[in-house]
């Protein structure tokens, strides 16, 4: 059943067209990832769903009685609640229905009242509603949800206003995961997570049965979570099954394919061309006005019957990428740095010091990739900070090797001036450089005409680190120090920028909690956890088999080393079939003859989705023989075979994307 359905959607911005013809419908039970490059209009998009914009054109439908519940990117706590208090209004029907079922049990005490039995009725009625909703485990749910997001006993008496951005973050993301709505629309719900939250939060939301819309640049995220995709990309949106890997998969398959006929028309165009232009003037000027008008057709679908429809196709489409370059601008020593054994790491605050890490001696030889990390708060920050000599050591020293030359990238951009334009902010690098190297450099990280001249505090977070990459490249270090290099950046280009560091030819150390990131790069783990750092040589994927033979080792469940708090989510919605039946969610439970219906239908779709997957199967088994034969025609420069092929091509093409879409609407 459709939870949200979009019709012919369309939003501008002034005069700035974001998107059009936006067509889909969510089903319930649907996990999209809604992915695409920044500025896409994703967030949009979102908001549209959430009631929060309007579209400029087009239509939202949703179900009747769908509750929506929408985390933006910035969380909002303009009052003075402390973190349990928002928490438990998230619960507020609950105990408003809890104060009714008190004042009613003194009521119902008066048996010889004339509504005593009225009172009962609804009595009852109020108790099991309240016992099907998770009321009496509310305290439960909440301390759950809580630590399940790293949030200790000491963060719950504390006003949300006090907290830190990123705490108000996953404040906001655990009261949103509380009121346990019908469509969750989450805007990088992962921002300002740790690896044990994000573990946390991966099993919750994809065991919980509801409807989620999500929005997220962590790919290894997407693939655990996500059973759809939804790409905004050049103002349209395609509907992909799958996940986000299996997105990749099929739509660089797809754009193969198209590559291949379009090419393959654009010869057949050409050498159409080519006779027109030596004949038209001749003997042949007969056959020559034929072929142009067949050209035409072909070329624009031009049909005096039919009117115009698209003939030969466009070549496919690709997003702007950055195009980075990282060189070192000299080789440092095999040793490129140590710190001393005890080096401790912290804040002088008006109490005294308040030490964070101490770390044993620690070193960094060249060309070495090392992750740091660990829990937020844990200290990471404070030590790469420490390291670069932003902050002083509390004991201890740090001591850089022969011929290093440090590039720091800082999370919280405080290396920039905002009051600089992009182009100041590299000449005060490089003031000797010339503004058109500058300039052809910043277009490799798609800052293009008048956006140079942008004030830095009037970017956006993703432009902004591309300012910081951009002065990393120009500085040419040997040593890379980089703290979540990857936030505010879109998928692509965090894989350009995962390409780039991974040819780099110094040394990186890097804290990040992209785990796709740290298992394309490191070869090294330090682990800071209770205070101190733990060394482990290989990369992510190695360390986390590593804690799960230790976990069976000392007999722990290994699903309890990928999430340690398994079990700390939210009980199991109420059932999406009672809500149906009653539009408010607070009916009786399925009856027999109820719940036996719904195993037919169910075996019914899935039959149909069987069905389904094997034409899917049958049609793309026969778009690679035409793929075949259509090669072969081209290269024997079989012009009628190619314009034939072609054609059929691009009918199994539009047959199988029909039955893609099938698939979308059927798989849940």
């Amino acid at each position: 059943m459709a939870v949200v359905s979009g019709g012919n959607l369309s939003k501008y911005y002034g005069a700035d067209l974001i998107f059009s013809g936006v067509n889909f419908t969510v089903n319930r039970g649907d996990k999209v990832a809604l992915v695409g490059i920044n500025g896409a209009g994703k967030t949009t998009l979102l908001k549209m769903l959430a009631g929060v914009e309007e579209p400029s054109a087009g239509t939202l439908s949703f179900a009747r009685g769908t509750q929506v519940s929408y985390l933006a990117q910035e969380a909002q706590f303009p009052g003075d609640r402390t973190l349990l208090e928002e928490a438990r209004h998230a619960f507020a029907h609950l105990h408003a229905m809890e104060a009714e079922i008190r004042e009613l049990e003194t009521l119902i005490a008066d048996t010889d009242h004339p509504e005593w039995e009225a009172r009962m009725e609804r009595y009852g009625d109020l108790q099991a509603r309240f016992e099907h909703a998770g009321g009496y485990d509310t305290e439960r749910m909440i301390e759950r949800t809580l630590e399940g997001l790293s949030f200790t006993q000491a963060h719950y008496h504390q006003p949300i206003r006090e907290f830190s951005g990123g705490q108000k973050t996953r404040a906001a993301l655990a009261i949103t995961l509380l009121q346990d709505p019908d469509l969750l629309l989450l805007d990088e719900p992962t921002n300002h997570l740790d690896l044990h939250a994000l573990q946390w939060l991966e099993e919750f939301l994809r065991t919980w049965p509801g409807t989620l819309v999500v929005i997220s640049h962590d790919r290894y995220f997407l693939d655990k979570v996500t059973t759809r995709t939804f790409e905004m990309a050049f103002g349209k949106l395609t509907d992909w099954p799958g996940n986000y890997s299996k997105f990749l998969q099929l739509k660089a398959e797809r754009d193969e394919r198209l590559q291949k006929v379009y090419e393959a028309q654009q010869q057949h165009i050409a050498k159409e061309e080519e006779f027109i232009r030596r004949h038209m003037a001749g003997q042949r000027t007969k056959e020559a006005q034929g072929r142009l008008k067949r050209l035409n057709r072909f070329r624009y679908g031009w049909d005096s019957m039919r009117g115009f429809e698209k003939g030969a196709i466009d070549a496919p489409q690709t997003q702007k990428q950055m195009k980075l370059t990282l060189d070192a601008n000299r080789r440092s020593g095999y040793t490129v740095l140590t710190t001393s054994d005890g080096l401790t790491v912290g804040y002088h605050t008006p109490q005294g010091t308040k030490p964070l890490v101490r770390t044993p001696e620690l070193q960094l030889h060249r060309e070495e990739f090392v992750a740091l990390m660990g829990a937020n708060g844990s200290g990471k920050t404070t030590l790469l900070r420490t390291i670069v000599g932003e902050l002083p050591p509390l004991a201890g020293r740090v001591e850089f090797g022969v011929g290093v030359s440090v590039g720091y990238y800082s999370q919280i951009h405080d290396e920039l001036i905002f009051e600089n334009t992009v182009l100041e902010e590299l000449h005060r690098i490089k003031p000797l450089e010339k503004t058109e190297r500058l300039r052809t450099l910043l277009g490799r990280f798609l800052f293009s005409n008048d956006d140079i001249y942008k004030q830095v505090g009037d970017l956006s977070g993703g432009e902004r680190s591309r300012v910081a990459l951009a002065q990393l490249t120009i500085q040419s270090p040997n040593l890379l120090i980089l703290d979540e290099p990857t936030n505010h950046l879109d998928i692509a280009s965090r894989e350009a920028l995962e390409g780039v560091l991974s040819e780099f030819p110094g040394t990186i150390l890097f804290v990040s909690h992209d785990r796709y990131f740290i298992d394309a790069l490191a070869d090294k783990i330090w682990m800071v956890e209770n205070g101190t750092v733990s060394q482990f040589d290989g990369g992510y994927t190695e360390y986390m088999e590593q804690l799960a033979g230790q976990a069976v080792a000392r007999n722990v469940p290994q699903a309890q080393v990928v999430d340690p708090k398994a079990d700390a989510r939210v009980p199991a919605k109420t059932s999406q079939a009672v809500k149906q039946s009653t539009g408010n969610g607070q009916g009786p439970a399925l009856s027999g003859r109820d719940h036996r219906e719904q195993e037919r239908q169910q075996r019914e779709r899935q039959k149909r989705v069987n069905a389904l997957e094997r034409q899917v199967a049958d049609l793309e088994r026969q778009l690679h023989v035409i793929q075949s034969a259509l090669e072969a025609a081209t290269s024997q420069r079989k012009i009628d075979d190619i314009a034939r092929l072609g054609e059929e091509y691009v009918t199994l093409e539009q047959q199988l994307q029909k039955q893609y879409d099938l698939w979308a609407e059927l798989a849940q």
